[in-house]
């Protein structure tokens, strides 16, 4: 796999793409994940968690999961970009462009996950890549998030 040196900056520049690359492994989003979920979070609602009720009045037909157990998946769901970032002491999450919940995830479906990489540049004491990211629903076109993250790594 090729290696990039977290600070050769323009090397990195070069990843960047409008295209996304591979899809992720495919995961099941499980009543039980979404309730042991909420039990985590302190999420207790109904759209969640009362599968009956879901059923009834939810306008999904059923429950969903919660946006930010979506998120939260996003480490099991990468994918390797076809190259290796190294030499950086730390690499640390370093928040959020943008984090958009654009459709339901309904229990018992699965997801899955591409990305890109958006920009590269020089921040403070390191280098600064941003990605996005989008989390489908398996079979649906629509994004079900939208995340555009920033990573930092430092040497």
């Amino acid at each position: 796999m090729e290696q990039i040196k977290f600070n050769d900056i323009e090397r990195l520049k070069s990843k960047i793409s409008d295209e996304f690359g591979p899809w992720s492994e495919q995961v099941e989003i499980t009543q039980d994940m979404i309730n042991r979920f909420a039990d985590v979070t302190g999420d207790h609602q109904w759209i969640h968690i009362d599968v009956e009720r879901a059923k009834r009045e939810s306008p999904f037909g059923g429950p969903v999961a919660h946006g930010f157990l979506t998120l939260s998946l996003l480490p099991r769901l990468a994918t390797s970009p076809g190259y290796q970032v190294v030499g950086a002491k730390a690499f640390i999450n370093y928040g959020a462009n943008k984090l958009r919940f654009v459709a339901p995830v309904l229990a018992g479906s699965k997801v899955h996950a591409h990305s890109r990489l958006r920009a590269v540049e020089a921040k403070g004491p390191g280098v600064q890549v941003t990605s996005e990211t989008t989390v489908h629903v398996v079979g649906s076109d629509r994004p079900a998030l939208i995340y555009e993250g920033l990573i930092l790594y430092v040497g």
